[in-house]
């Protein structure tokens, strides 16, 4: 399918016909030299929007029992996809080169929501979250040298800068400072509820990696950064989260979820350079279209309500996968220095005591992203660029 213009128009792939094989679930992978980035791009961040559909259904179905069934059949297909997505990332990525990958969907797709925010403050938050994760970039490179000695561009490719950002042993603040103000779920535009849907899952999904690949390593520091980094996710997973209307129903949240996805397997469709992988984000926005059918008639059969009152009008236009960097700079050079104070964002001296404290506390026995960086340059190349040094 090339061609979307209205979510209400298209009832995409029946639930009943979305099969799988265990061939097709573990697909030949990418390759992480030859596939352009934006290719491993889409393929973590559907993956984590993936992840991210079943935790909801996974949650709705706890409070209500007359979904589970449906949800049930949904989640099974939305677990396959998620892991035929995630199975396309290969052996020759390095834990490490794969967080670097992360961090890369991180920048340049929170980069190009920033850009296409209706809303101002939401706009802020991506803006502000962004500067976080450019740092993360810039630190977990300097561990990818260190213990590997290879050069982080070979992921990124030359799309994303790698330098520091807003440092990352002062972005951590207590609790309170990371709730954010909600869009209202009668005016926000379409595009806003998917944004803080997507952005949610990405940072989720990133959150939940390191939590699970950082106590394997043997490395001290790395075990200590990705403790550190993967707190930062968790912040960034709450500030996200609470841009979402908490008065949506949870039928709502499950309509404006499969909108979400549908849209983003309708932008990787309209991108995608590999030929093979394109087929993969055609079948799957032609099954996301099936759930998305599924929601709005369960919306109508148990709140007796429009689902045109969320979808009508037409699609917004697709994200843009694509490097970011002039954006992220001029972010850069205004933003840098911001903090944040309750759901605003405000000059370093106006911090909370509360954040400082927590922070202060966190750091006394120093800092992992400190450590790991100090002294490092990226240099194209790494060591194959570098003078040899001589031994005495």
């Amino acid at each position: 399918m090339e061609t979307l213009t209205n979510l209400l128009d298209a009832k995409g792939c029946p639930l009943d016909r979305q099969r799988f094989t265990w061939k097709e679930l573990a697909p030949q992978p990418i390759s992480k030299l030859d596939d352009d980035a934006f290719t491993r791009v889409r393929i973590i961040l559907m993956n984590g929007i993936e992840l991210d559909a079943l935790r909801l259904k996974h949650i709705m179905s706890r409070f209500h029992g007359d979904l589970r069934v449906p949800l049930a059949r949904v989640r099974r297909v939305e677990h396959h996809q998620a892991t035929m997505i995630n199975w396309l990332i290969g052996a020759d990525h390095s834990p490490i080169e794969t967080t670097i990958a992360y961090e890369q969907v991180a920048i340049e797709v929170t980069a190009a929501v920033a850009q296409t925010e209706p809303d101002p403050y939401q706009a802020q938050t991506y803006r502000f979250g962004l500067l976080e994760d450019f740092d993360h970039l810039y630190r977990y490179s300097a561990l990818l040298d260190r213990l590997e000695g290879k050069d982080a561009n070979n992921i990124t490719q030359g799309y994303t800068d790698i330098v520091p950002g807003r440092s990352t042993w002062v972005e951590h603040r207590h609790p309170d400072d990371d709730i954010r103000e909600n869009y209202d779920r009668q005016s926000a535009a379409l595009i806003t509820k998917i944004h803080a849907a997507m952005i949610t899952a990405a940072e989720y999904q990133t959150h939940d990696y390191y939590m699970n690949i950082g106590p394997l390593f043997a490395d001290v520091l790395a075990r200590q950064l990705y403790a550190e980094i993967a707190s930062i996710e968790e912040q960034h997973v709450t500030q996200y989260g609470c841009l979402m209307d908490p008065a949506e129903s949870p039928l709502e949240k499950w309509v404006i979820h499969e909108a979400m996805e549908a849209y983003n397997y309708y932008s990787c469709v309209q991108q995608e350079t590999n030929p093979r992988i394109k087929a993969i984000w055609e079948r799957f926005l032609d099954y996301e279209l099936g759930h998305l059918n599924l929601a709005c008639e369960l919306l109508k059969q148990h709140e007796r309500r429009d689902p045109a009152e969320l979808l009508a009008g037409e699609l917004p236009k697709p994200v843009d996968f694509s490097s970011q960097r002039e954006f992220v700079r001029k972010t850069l050079e205004a933003e840098l220095h911001l903090r944040s104070s309750g759901t605003q964002y405000v000059g370093p001296e106006a911090e909370t005591a509360a954040s400082l404290e927590y922070r202060n506390t966190l750091n006394s026995e120093g800092s992992p992203t400190h450590a790991v960086s100090a002294g490092y340059v990226w240099t194209p190349g790494t060591e194959l660029a570098r003078p040899p040094q001589r031994s005495f």
